[in-house]
This record gives C-alpha cells, structure tokens and sequence, in this order.
C-alpha cells in the first residue's frame, strides 16, 4: 500500500499540521512507524519521508561523486531535513524554516505520492499541478506509456 490522494488541510500559526489519517495507517502498517523526515522538495514544497527510507535516501546522496550535484542536493534536500512526529490530534510540527520555503500559512493540501508525502501551499499547488497538466498534455504519449 502507498500513500495516495490529495488532501485539503490547515496548518494553524504554530506550524501543526493534520495529516491524512490514511496516511498515518500506511506509516505504521507499512513502514512500521509514524514519524517522518520533513524536507524541502525542488517544486516550491514540503516532502515527508517515513524514518525508514530516509538512511537509505542520505547514502544514496553520499555515494554520488563529490561535485556540484551533490553538494546541492546535500545543500537543497539533506541539510534541512527534520523529524516530525505526529500529536494526539494526528499533527506534525513543521519547523518555521521549511513552513517559510512552502509558504505554509493556512491552507494545504497534503498529496500521496507513492512511498512519501508532499504537502504545499494550496495556491501554489495549483501552479504545479497546472504545470504538470500542460506537461501531459504537450507530451499525450508519455500518458499513453503509462496506461492513462
């Protein structure tokens, strides 16, 4: 089972933030724990990681040659990173310096993607989504490759 389907939440002013109670059940039955690594994703988002595959995701990054690509994801996507976990209401805390790289001030929308979570600015996410949209629709084949 993975994390699928997009959410509509709130973040309130102290940065918690609900998560999809179906997504909590996949962390605990599939990766058998519920906290998360929280990092900044390169479209402007959040990206949430369960605990379990972030050791993998940090080795994978330092056994890329030393370089310019590896310093900027290590720059980008490792340093910032924190754990969160979740509260009796099932909330995460995200930290102010990744609730200001998304713009996290209200609204949200918490999005399955496969074995992690995105969450981003709703307007914003609009914006990718859009982009995403004209993507397909500008390359049709690529959907017809994967069975759309």
């Amino acid at each position: 089972m993975n994390f699928q389907g997009e959410y509509i939440n709130l973040i309130d002013p102290k940065g918690r933030a609900s998560i999809p109670s179906r997504f909590r059940e996949t962390l605990n039955s599939v990766y058998g724990d519920d906290r998360l690594i929280v990092t900044k994703n390169i479209d402007g988002g959040l990206t949430a990681y369960p605990l379990s595959r972030w050791p993998q995701i940090v080795e994978n990054v330092k056994s890329r040659p030393v370089g310019q690509p590896r310093t900027h994801m290590i720059r980008l996507l490792i340093s910032p990173a924190q754990e969160c976990t979740f509260d009796k209401q099932g909330r995460i805390q995200i930290p102010l310096s990744l609730r200001s790289h998304a713009n996290l001030t209200k609204e949200i929308v918490v999005v399955g993607h496969f074995d992690k979570i995105e969450i981003f600015n709703q307007s914003h996410y609009d914006q990718v989504t859009h982009k995403s949209e004209s993507f397909l629709q500008e390359n049709p084949q690529d959907m017809a490759d994967m069975g759309f």
